[in-house]
């Protein structure tokens, strides 16, 4: 695969952060370092996606440019493309490949485990409302991780998400991976909303209250010790004022 042309998103400063594109191989290398901090996978985080994503790093410029979050993207003209994203090795994303508008499929997104400001987040998001904008995005994607693989403490979670998140009809993966959590299906339990925004992960409550949805099950992933959850957001239908929350961050 060979990396899209992308309109650069510059460079966007909030307060005492400053989101930017990685230029260089160091660039890079840093934000594998933050990734193998925040995932703690035992190795180096790496693999043959990042020679073709575009990567956000967000630095605190009051510590000398630290880098605290990061992630990276892949886009995609159409879901003609969809087969040669990350998720599709874990999702059957097939009723995808008819969705007619840019893509990009959101990865990686980690925040140094040592920074727990909200304004990171926001700086995140205005990064990629900017990203999106610039270059006509229609659809964000990517695999949402709660931390282990145990489902017991993510159970009103998992209970919320089926009762008012699944992806719609025409878009719903199916299931690939060999160890799945298939909520939708054995989940009875009414959510207790407090429980569940609780144990939501900070990206997916993120997503969902941008009007996303997710898969009907969960993949578990012992290599990176999460499990996650396909999600989709059409840009679309974001609602306006989110829309006008996400854009007067990012310019």
């Amino acid at each position: 695969m060979a990396k899209a042309d992308v309109l650069d998103v510059g460079v966007l400063n909030r307060g005492r952060y400053r989101a930017r594109l990685a230029r260089t191989s160091q660039d890079l290398e840093a934000a594998r370092g933050l990734r193998t901090l925040a995932f703690a996978t035992g190795q180096t985080d790496g693999d043959e996606f990042d020679g073709i994503c575009a990567h956000i790093l967000v630095e605190d410029t009051r510590e000398n440019d630290a880098l605290v979050c990061c992630f990276r993207m892949l886009t995609m003209n159409n879901g003609t493309e969809i087969a040669k994203s990350y998720s599709a090795q874990y999702y059957d994303l097939s009723a995808l490949q008819v969705f007619d508008g840019r893509m990009v499929e959101m990865g990686r997104f980690c925040i140094h485990p040592d920074w727990t400001d909200p304004d990171i987040l926001r700086v995140a998001w205005g990064a990629m409302t900017a990203f999106v904008d610039q270059n006509n995005v229609q659809m964000l994607f990517g695999c949402s991780s709660f931390a282990g693989t145990e489902t017991d403490e993510y159970l009103d979670a998992f209970a919320m998400l089926k009762h008012r998140h699944l992806a719609p009809k025409r878009w719903l993966p199916r299931v690939k991976a060999p160890d799945v959590f298939k909520f939708a299906a054995r989940l009875r339990r009414r959510p207790d909303a407090k429980k569940a925004m609780l144990r939501m992960p900070p990206l997916l409550r993120t997503y969902l209250m941008m009007g996303g949805w997710v898969s009907d099950h969960a993949v578990v992933d012992r290599h990176m010790n999460t499990l996650h959850v396909f999600t989709g957001l059409e840009i679309g239908a974001i609602p306006p004022a989110r829309k006008r929350l996400l854009r007067a961050v990012s310019v």
